[in-house]
């Protein structure tokens, strides 16, 4: 950042625009709760309204990848709702209150970006990413009651998530490959270990892992389970995922976001494949294997359907 662009961003940060009608909801929200409020607000915990904040993050994220704008707005507002109700219900029981919410937040906003507020340089964003990293290490050093590294990722993130943000934090404590070419290596011996858990597992006729089917005699003279043989099958390939996270992680690139976009671009392609059946007065699933990869291709090359 330039010296003039800090110099904004510091005039603007030491002197904060009012927002009365953020004020105005946060009022509204404590009239809710209050005694002649509502009593559904009234009744709400941060147990029974948890899910909330999930399923309208969820929908916001939703419009965002849909690029519906006004429907953004709308579920923000709702996320806001969420932040906003769950701190009125600490307020009412003397937890704490939005105004330490804000300024919790804004004091580790500042604190994590010292290349705005403080000496530190960053070009890039991944430069950012690097820094963001470096300061949360520290403060986990110097915190009074430090906790493990990874006890700050969720368990209820998406697995890609949380696998990402496991690596990332692992990473910014030296535990990290030295280029891209490890971790594609890393790749490859899991998928090899998959092949090989998979080819001694018991397997149906349509090669289904599944306890019930017959367990090859190598691992019966082995000793191993069938159910020991399915569950060493799906670690496997949890560690090809996991590696392949990191792959992303290398790149620059959200493992998460890159999935849910080609979860995208397949229901895209899948509707135009319907339609294009439709037409032709037919059902999508009377086509044989051969014709139905035949008509995907024929979408994909047009375009289409990204």
């Amino acid at each position: 950042m330039n010296s003039s662009h800090a110099k904004e961003a510091l005039y603007l940060a030491a002197n904060p625009q009012p927002h009365p009608s953020f004020d105005q909801f946060v009022a509204t929200i404590s009239a809710l709760r209050a005694p002649d409020g509502c009593p559904w607000d009234q009744a709400q915990t941060h147990a029974s309204i948890a899910k909330n904040m999930l399923e309208e993050a969820y929908e916001a994220v939703d419009a965002i990848e849909q690029n519906d704008i006004a429907h953004l707005r709308e579920e923000l507002g709702d996320v806001l709702l969420q932040v906003v109700l769950q701190s009125q219900i600490a307020s009412d029981a003397g937890e704490f209150n939005i105004d330490d919410v804000a300024a919790d937040v804004n004091a580790k906003m500042v604190r994590r970006h010292p290349h705005v507020f403080g000496e530190a340089s960053a070009e890039h964003a991944s430069d950012v990413l690097d820094l963001w990293d470096q300061v949360k290490l520290a403060e986990g050093a110097t915190a009074q009651e430090p906790s493990g590294l990874l006890e700050g990722v969720p368990s209820s993130f998406p697995a890609l998530m949380q696998a990402q943000k496991i690596s990332r934090k692992a990473a910014s404590a030296g535990f990290e490959w030295e280029c891209l070419s490890d971790v594609w290596e890393k790749v490859d011996e899991e998928i090899a270990e998959l092949k090989e858990a998979y080819e001694y597992a018991p397997k149906t006729a349509k090669g289904k892992v599944d306890v019930d089917a017959p367990l090859p005699e190598a691992l019966k003279a082995a000793g191993v389970t069938p159910k020991k043989a399915v569950e060493d099958v799906e670690m496997e390939f949890g560690d090809v995922l996991f590696s392949l996270v990191n792959v992303a992680r290398k790149m620059g690139i959200d493992s998460e976001s890159a999935l849910r976009q080609c979860c995208m671009k397949f229901r895209a392609r899948w509707a135009a494949m319907e339609a294009a059946c439709v037409a032709q007065g037919k059902r999508i699933e009377d086509l044989s294997p051969a014709e139905q990869n035949r008509l995907w291709d024929a979408i994909k090359e047009s375009g289409e359907a990204r």
